[in-house]
């Protein structure tokens, strides 16, 4: 295939994917593919071609987490937590840029508690803080949101299972075929390797590409810490995606 064929698709590596039945993952064996796989052959126009947000109205503080549940100033009550930038790009399998493309994050707050009605972990919910957001990447595929560091949790997978700290992420990509959800890690977090989700992935690499990194250079001083997350939206080297495996 050419590499200036842009609207081709790669041919997936399963080896990269998770398992399609993993029994350690107790909640995913009931939605476990009970059939063989089907993969596209030849992608329709209505799989290559994708929405236009160039009109999409965003509102002033959707990609601001701190500020976006309660919109007021920084004075009026803010959310408790460690103060974070995630920021990133997100390109297609050959690194362009894809542009103009919505991305959504949700998120627990610092105790690791949802805003949802059937969340029922005993940590409280922040007054401040709602836990969702959005953006649209900019001509060279850059977003970036400000939140606060969400925290672990545990979740009746097993006796004492916990998930890492860790954001949902879902990215609409260059075409409506290429609508992924996903979540990133913080670089360094030590669940990550115990976490029973963590352990359907095989290849080593695949994790790497749910790691958010540190970014030093990203941090604005005294204020809060950055991590870059960029997202690869499908190919060989795409990140892994949960509503993919």
């Amino acid at each position: 295939m050419a590499q200036n064929d842009r609207t081709a698709f790669v041919m997936r590596d399963r080896s990269w994917h998770p398992r399609p039945y993993a029994p350690a993952y107790k909640t995913s064996v009931a939605r476990s593919p009970q059939q063989a796989l089907v993969s596209l052959q030849t992608p329709t126009a209505s799989e290559l071609t994708g929405p236009d947000f160039d009109h999409f109205a965003l509102g002033l503080y959707d990609n601001d987490l701190l500020l976006n549940f309660r919109p007021g100033t920084e004075q009026d009550g803010l959310p408790i937590g460690e103060r974070l930038i995630v920021y990133g790009r997100v390109v297609d399998q050959y690194n362009k840029p894809v542009a103009g493309t919505l991305v959504e994050i949700w998120q627990a707050n610092a105790g690791g508690r949802y805003r949802h009605k059937k969340d029922a972990y005993r940590a409280p919910l922040d007054p401040n803080f709602g836990g969702v957001g959005r953006t649209i990447t900019d001509a060279d595929g850059w977003y970036r949101f400000r939140t606060i560091k969400p925290g672990p949790y545990p979740w009746p997978n097993d006796v004492n299972s916990w998930r890492p700290a860790h954001i949902h992420v879902s990215v609409m990509g260059p075409s409506i075929s290429t609508r992924l959800v996903t979540q990133l890690y913080f670089e360094g977090d030590p669940l990550i390797p115990l976490c029973p989700i963590v352990h359907t992935l095989d290849d080593p690499d695949a994790v790497d590409t749910l790691t958010a990194r540190l970014d030093m250079a990203a941090a604005r001083p005294m204020d809060c810490l950055a991590y870059r997350f960029d997202i690869v939206t499908r190919g060989a080297l795409q990140t892994y995606f949960e509503n993919q495996s």
